[in-house]
């Protein structure tokens, strides 16, 4: 029973990094201020789908609504300072 809702977390978290990827991709058909290599698009896949993963891991032993939605900030709030930081170099 652990083992089939690990792996439809896994699943859900997967088709959402898709989807979320899916924006730029769009993005790139229509204006050439965004503009994605390859590099940029497993890079950022790699980042959400770890973020998601993270909090799939973190949330299931914590059973308040409070504490999920703690650790739901702490991975928002990492996967932010990272985004930013190989954006824009935040913190050079």
């Amino acid at each position: 029973m652990v083992i089939a809702s690990l792996r439809k977390s896994i699943l859900v978290v997967a088709v959402t990094t898709g989807v979320l990827l899916l924006v730029p991709a769009v993005a790139m058909q229509f204006t050439r201020e965004v503009n994605w290599g390859l590099a940029d698009f497993l890079v950022a896949g790699g980042l959400l789908f770890g973020a998601g993963m993270t909090y799939v891991v973190t949330a299931r032993p914590a059973r308040r609504p409070g504490q999920r939605a703690a650790l739901a900030a702490a991975v928002l709030l990492g996967l932010a300072v990272v985004w930013a930081e190989l954006a824009v170099g935040l913190f050079r």
